[in-house]
């Protein structure tokens, strides 16, 4: 049987409280530092330009049932024409986001810097709660859980008859660390620099390849079958407002 802990009030006041408080400012600064280090760069002419290209050819797709057949044909041969359709893309002319990244050396460097923010001070952070903080039982979920979640909630407590509802130390760090992202959408406004889940996805591959865009849109808008929404605009609306009416 699961047993219930009373735990002590100092470590609310010098485990839990103080973990919270050091993680948002740990976020804050860390916002701060990756503004000053962020380098503006000019963006690409021929990326901006084949990514307009994508939006019109969504906007397209959305909205091919409120054209006439002929528009959307005509339209479709523009951007889907095998010669020089705005969406076909030659062979053996696809850019390599690794080769374009490793080219331009600014590119490299800011990823460098923006991986750099994330880890320096994460591995610090848990140095230091592993060092001071290791083995604490910090807080306790007011809701059952299943023994699924043990290994979650209490990283560093080795004791089987302990509930499940409880959380360690360790635990409630990486609870802060990936679970901060509404308060910091709060304080420094959605569009925040220290959001780790977005920067560890981001560090599995070094960039965007518009040629594969370019390529699936194409393929989208070639199996777009068109069925036009308005010859019978009118009937349809005078039965709704019959049907209103009566």
């Amino acid at each position: 049987m699961a047993e219930d802990l009373v735990l002590d009030t100092a470590i609310r006041d010098w485990v839990l409280i103080p973990l919270s408080v050091v993680m948002v400012l740990i976020g804050v600064l860390r916002y701060f530092v990756s503004k000053l280090m962020h380098s503006s760069q000019t963006p690409d002419a021929k990326i901006v330009k084949e990514g307009q290209v994508i939006v019109r050819a969504r906007n397209l797709r959305a909205g091919a049932n409120f054209i006439p057949s002929k528009a959307f044909r005509a339209r479709k041969i523009y951007f889907c024409n095998e010669e020089n359709g705005l969406l076909f893309v030659p062979k053996g002319q696809g850019q390599n986001p690794q080769a374009q990244m490793f080219s331009d050396p600014n590119m490299a460097m800011n990823m460098m810097k923006k991986n750099l923010s994330m880890i320096i001070p994460q591995t610090l952070t848990f140095a230091w709660v592993n060092f001071f903080f290791s083995g604490f039982v910090a807080a306790k979920i007011p809701f059952p859980l299943t023994q699924r979640f043990r290994s979650m909630l209490q990283n560093g407590i080795d004791l089987s008859t302990v509930d499940v509802s409880y959380v360690g130390s360790r635990s409630w760090y990486f609870l802060n660390l990936f679970g901060l992202r509404g308060l910091f959408s709060l304080i420094l406004g959605e569009e925040n620099a220290v959001d780790d889940t977005q920067r560890m996805m981001q560090m599995g591959g070094f960039g965007f390849d518009p040629s594969k865009g370019l390529s699936a849109e194409k393929d989208n808008l070639d199996i777009t079958q068109h069925d036009w929404a308005l010859p019978n605009f009118e009937q349809r609306a005078e039965a709704v407002l019959r049907k209103v009416a009566s």
